[in-house]
């Protein structure tokens, strides 16, 4: 079951990141939009032909909208309002859209029209929901279409008695604002969509590292679930054989028997009682652990890579009195994780050692991570921590302990976001010449740090057992 959920989740996620080069364009949102353009042409064109009486072919112009009308109920009664519509199919829909403006502008003035810009919003609706070939295909038929109506156009609607016109040059300045402005705004919602879609999937991610961690605490659950169960029977066989030895004193043989039943039912009873307690009652030595353990803990699975990891733990000089005992911190998977990950991270890329420098002092708590390979980049210095912003090669991404695929820029984001929620705060930094490499700083204020154990309280599961 947990396997299978496991593999379902990793699932999930791949379809968040091969959903990146896929449409998420539904039909309810194109049928939509084209209402709203079929709405705001109709109001148009009837207020520029009967409202300021400027002649041109209306006839035309409304068959065209009705045109665009009659493909939307068609759309609407072929396919439910949830459908997700293929990149081929979105992108004929939004070509017929550039079409029907191109043809009303044709109809009405051209370029010289002033709703000529409008031909940009299906190629920005593209860039938005659609892979980048498709967008292009878009905005190439867009830009021909206005260049076309640069050259050939029926007169602006225009009253009878005046004549407007204008320069061919002013016309082609109105076309090259018309791709610059599609080109600006294609590229500018092709990346707030990109953005948006990174950020899904890593939060997806993200909660997929953290449910491993919520099924084993469910674990608990079950284990002190099934030890309170079996609290009554084990109580019951522990009543029995007092009775049972205190009537068979003159068979010795049976005795030992009778004795040694009664010691491994007192053993399971023990091992039931630590399976029952609660978190805030768990055993202080497996709950909390200092910091120079939660160092070693997590830089455990990469001792027999490449590169030699050293681990250097010491109170800051100048610290006095109970500063200088060592901060003991509450054992937390995520933390654990968390540093792991840095750790992985510096080992991939140092040349020949790690070192791992932890310090305190009577108010932080400070892990320093330093390798001695290339460092930090100046161009992601910045930028490293948000998803899909990664170091690492694309060509072969990596694979990390757990036989997952790693370099996508994941990795990072989620360290970061674990040591967060445990109140830590990152600096990355290169290492001062003449040292080089990489330096992670993680440091948390000693209180926030240091693990409080809650009261304990007894608990007794059975009458029986309280009895004895």
């Amino acid at each position: 079951m947990v396997f299978a959920q496991e593999r379902a989740g990793n699932l999930g996620v791949e379809r968040l990141l091969t959903g990146m080069h896929e449409s998420r364009l539904r039909m309810q949102t194109i049928v939509r939009l084209r209402w709203f353009g079929v709405v705001g042409q109709l109001l148009t064109v009837i207020g520029v032909y009967w409202g300021l009486g400027f002649p041109f072919p209306i006839g035309l112009c409304l068959a065209l909208i009705a045109i665009s009308a009659w493909v939307n109920v068609f759309l609407r009664i072929l396919y439910p309002a949830r459908y997700r519509l293929s990149p081929t199919f979105a992108t004929t829909l939004l070509a017929w859209d550039i079409a029907e403006l191109a043809a009303l502008l044709y109809l009405t003035g051209g370029i010289e029209n002033p709703f000529t810009f409008l031909i940009v919003a299906p190629v920005t609706v593209s860039a938005a929901t659609l892979p980048a070939r498709n967008t292009i295909i878009l905005g190439v038929l867009a830009v021909v279409a206005a260049a076309v109506l640069v050259e050939w156009h029926l007169p602006l609607p225009w009253p009878l008695e005046e004549s407007f016109a204008l320069p061919r040059v002013y016309k082609l300045g109105m076309m090259a604002s018309v791709v610059a402005g599609m080109i600006f705004l294609a590229l500018y919602a092709a990346r707030l969509s990109k953005e948006s879609r990174q950020m899904s999937a890593a939060l997806s991610a993200t909660e997929h590292v953290l449910a491993r961690e919520q099924k084993l605490h469910a674990l608990d659950g079950l284990a002190a679930a099934a030890a309170h169960e079996l609290g009554t029977p084990l109580a019951t066989i522990s009543l029995v054989t007092k009775e049972l030895e205190r009537d068979t004193r003159a068979i010795p043989a049976i005795q030992e028997d009778i004795a040694l039943l009664r010691s491994q039912a007192e053993r399971c009873r023990e091992i039931l009682r630590k399976l029952t307690r609660r978190p805030s009652e768990e055993d202080p030595h497996h709950a909390s652990l200092p910091v120079t353990q939660l160092v070693q803990e997590a830089a455990a699975p990469y001792r027999t890579l490449s590169a030699a990891v050293e681990i250097d733990s010491r109170a800051l000089e100048g610290t006095e009195g109970g500063a200088l005992l060592e901060p003991i911190g509450q054992r937390r998977p995520g933390l654990i994780y968390g540093l792991g990950n840095l750790i992985e991270n510096a080992v991939d890329f140092a040349r020949e050692r790690v070192q791992i420098t932890a310090r305190w002092s009577e108010r932080e708590v400070t892990i320093l991570i330093a390798d001695d390979g290339p460092g930090f980049s100046a161009e992601i210095m910045d930028t490293l921590g948000d998803p899909y912003v990664t170091t690492r090669s694309s060509i072969e991404p990596p694979t990390d302990y757990d036989g997952e695929a790693s370099g996508l820029g994941l990795g990072f984001f989620i360290a970061k976001t674990l040591l967060e929620r445990s109140g830590a705060r990152l600096a990355l930094e290169n290492r001062a010449a003449p040292l080089h490499g990489a330096l992670v700083r993680v440091t948390w204020l000693r209180e926030t740090f240091e693990f409080k154990p809650a009261m304990s309280f007894s608990f007794v599961s059975t009458p029986q057992a309280a009895a004895e």
